[in-house]
């Protein structure tokens, strides 16, 4: 039994693998459907997420899902593991809720479910949440991220609007990673090839490597944390990015899973929040 505070409940969705698309050597796309999803709303912003839901094996939950029961009436070790994902894209008509999956082969939950998925296979998820959409009314435009963060990305171009400027850097592992992304004209979209250099390495080189831009900036940066946390202190210290400009956090880390860098994150937010206003204030 777990006598852990409640949190707000996430609305319970159920959707049922339509399709399988492997986009490229390591991002495998997954369509959701189904009466189960007829509730679902996204559309509000372009980094929507969903925890997806993996029972524990054995274990029996209750029907319908409820994850604030299973948190108050099951022990820690019978509760199921989730993994947040970006929604690719939602059509409300169609009731069809699109994932790209990262894959690493079999190791993890998430990938190599979406590896072996077929037609009908059901799948539990909470949610959605999200926070940022690109703001029409900004002077210039910076998303950066890595394959994590490519589906947030490649949703929020899609919202652009024709007459928008910016710069969107994503890397990934090698040219077999790329993926079609149509940008306004003023928008300039850079892949950057990992190889064997450290995870975001190339897009804090790439963003330094930009002049300070004028105007007002809207910015989107997500990955990995240890880059992640290079570009928040430009943007916010050197740069001079109001915090309301700017998405960024780290969606992963290194040497973790997400339930132990979920674990963490709170502090490790707080803790940059400390440098940069020492960092300001020197």
């Amino acid at each position: 039994m777990s006598d852990r505070p409640q949190r707000n409940p996430r609305p319970v969705n159920r959707g049922r693998v339509r399709a399988v698309e492997r986009l490229s050597p390591h991002m495998i796309r997954v369509v959701l459907g189904g009466a189960g999803l007829a509730g679902f709303e996204a559309g509000a912003y372009t980094d929507h997420y969903v925890k997806l839901v993996f029972p524990q094996p054995g274990v029996d939950y209750p029907e319908p899902f409820d994850m604030q029961a299973v948190r108050r009436d099951l022990p820690r070790e019978q509760w199921p593991s989730t993994r947040t994902y970006t929604v690719r894209a939602w059509d409300p008509e169609s009731l069809e809720l699109t994932i790209d999956f990262v894959y690493h082969g079999d190791t993890g939950l998430a990938g190599p479910w979406a590896a072996n998925a077929r037609a009908g296979d059901e799948i539990v998820l909470l949610g959605p949440g999200g926070l940022y959409a690109p703001d029409p009314a900004a002077d210039l435009h910076l998303m950066v991220g890595d394959e994590s963060a490519l589906p947030a990305i490649a949703a929020s171009v899609e919202r652009l609007p024709e007459d928008a400027r910016g710069h969107v850097f994503v890397e990934v592992a090698g040219p077999e990673e790329e993926q079609k992304l149509a940008v306004p004209a003023g928008v300039r979209l850079r892949w950057l090839h990992r190889g064997t250099s450290p995870v975001g390495a190339a897009l804090v080189a790439a963003v330094r490597d930009l002049d300070v831009p004028t105007g007002r900036v809207h910015a989107f940066v997500h990955g990995e944390a240890g880059f992640v946390k290079e570009l928040r202190r430009l943007l916010r210290v050197e740069w001079g990015l109001a915090r309301d400009d700017l998405s960024i956090s780290g969606y992963w880390r290194l040497g973790n899973n997400e339930d132990g860098w979920q674990a963490g994150k709170a502090e490790w937010n707080r803790q940059v929040e400390a440098e940069e206003a020492a960092a300001s204030a020197s």
